[in-house]
């Protein structure tokens, strides 16, 4: 790559950022479904021609945003995880739940972005699949690990439920029991349900010491899994 080259995919990426900040502090300020190209490129100081060259459009822009931040909140649980990597499958799994609240705690805007009420009018493509994955892939490893190691002690599934138990395992976490595959969705919902209420408020005059009822809750979920201490 020539000088010239560098020095313009340099100002691309830097333009990029720039672009991603103001539509970040946009988020705060007026919530996803007020994102306006032409706010952010008044905000730059950008006409709006030359930001379309970078988003073509409101949902290119919003996209971009949402991986961001799936990824984001993905590198904070596989580094909880990489951090707890001696110790045992509960633990870890309790780290990594507890790197998804400080992260959402720590952005909440964002978490809204992805965990909150959808956006009118945008409807998220397939590309944002694999970084949306990533928190539920650490929580399948560490599953998968103590399987391995010690076996899960799950509930029965009830009859009505166990095909669709199957189908979720195999798509999601093949060579688990469908009773832990079963378990390890609604044990996902019910982490990002617990965050979510703690973020937007549902716990104001009823939960206040929460991080211990956090993490209380947390290893009550890996329970439901067949993990054990």
């Amino acid at each position: 790559m020539s000088t010239a080259q560098g020095a313009r995919a340099r100002a691309r990426t830097e333009i990029t950022a720039a672009i991603k900040d103001e539509a970040r502090r946009q988020l705060a300020a007026e919530g996803a479904a007020r994102l306006s190209l032409r706010a952010v490129a008044r905000a730059l100081g950008m006409v709006s021609s030359a930001l379309y060259r970078y988003f073509p459009s409101r949902d290119d822009l919003l996209t971009a945003l949402i991986i961001d931040a799936y990824d984001s909140v993905g590198e904070a649980a596989e580094a909880a995880n990489a951090d707890a990597s001696g110790a045992e499958p509960l633990a870890r799994w309790t780290a990594v739940c507890e790197a998804v609240r400080a992260w959402a705690l720590a952005h909440p805007h964002e978490y809204a972005l992805i965990y909150g009420s959808p956006v009118p009018g945008y409807t998220a493509p397939m590309t944002t699949v694999p970084a949306a994955a990533r928190v539920g892939l650490v929580l399948i490893g560490i599953v998968r690990d103590a399987h391995e190691r010690y076996g899960l002690t799950v509930p029965p599934l009830a009859a009505e439920v166990r095909g669709e138990a199957e189908r979720i395992t195999a798509d999601l976490a093949p060579g688990l029991p469908p009773e832990a595959g079963a378990a390890l969705v609604a044990a996902w919902a019910q982490l990002f349900g617990l965050v979510g209420f703690e973020l937007f408020g549902q716990f104001n005059r009823l939960v206040e010491d929460r991080e211990p009822f956090f993490r209380h809750t947390v290893v009550q979920l890996a329970h439901g899994i067949g993990l054990r201490a």
